[in-house]
């Protein structure tokens, strides 16, 4: 038998402690304690991994995905990694990194937003070929659809009569 009470359960604060002195007494840790909190415990797994599974599904675009699928479109034929990353920079005024760009780039080829495919192998890659990105028509809808969404929002507030600096 393990003794301690709930002390092998740091998140609970001495759930055994009716002494009301903070001290876990000395006692051993029943099956139906252990049970109920590996149920809770189950439980809040299990709750978690459908709100994952949620997101996972979600059909709206975040502000990076947004801005990468519109630097595929504008650069057409020539996207790829170092100039998609050079239009974000020059867009939003600050550095992005090389390895967010390609983190996002494999997440929007598995929603199927965009297809990737390789080009020619180049001398001054030692002979690698790039892998360029292409819009497919889902993406395109979804860039659409999000910029209607933001357009509608963005109506919807009264004008802001904010003063800058």
């Amino acid at each position: 038998m393990v003794s301690g009470g709930w002390a092998a359960f740091p998140s609970h604060q001495n759930a055994g402690d009716r002494t009301g002195t903070g001290e876990i007494p000395n006692r051993p840790v029943y099956k139906s304690a252990i049970l109920r909190y590996s149920t809770w415990f189950l439980l809040r797994l299990q709750n978690f991994f459908a709100i994952v599974d949620l997101m996972k599904n979600r059909s709206y675009l975040g502000e990076f995905e947004l801005m990468l699928l519109l630097a595929v479109v504008h650069l057409g034929e020539g996207a790829y990694g170092v100039p998609i990353s050079r239009q974000l920079e020059g867009n939003r005024g600050r550095g992005v990194s090389i390895g967010s760009v390609y983190a996002a780039l494999e997440r929007l080829e598995a929603k199927g937003l965009i297809v990737s495919y390789l080009g020619d192998p180049t001398p001054e890659r030692g002979g690698k070929s790039k892998r360029y990105f292409r819009i497919t028509k889902e993406g395109l809808r979804q860039v659409h659809e999000t910029r209607q969404v933001l357009t509608r929002m963005w109506q919807a507030i009264p004008e802001l009569k904010v003063k800058l600096g």
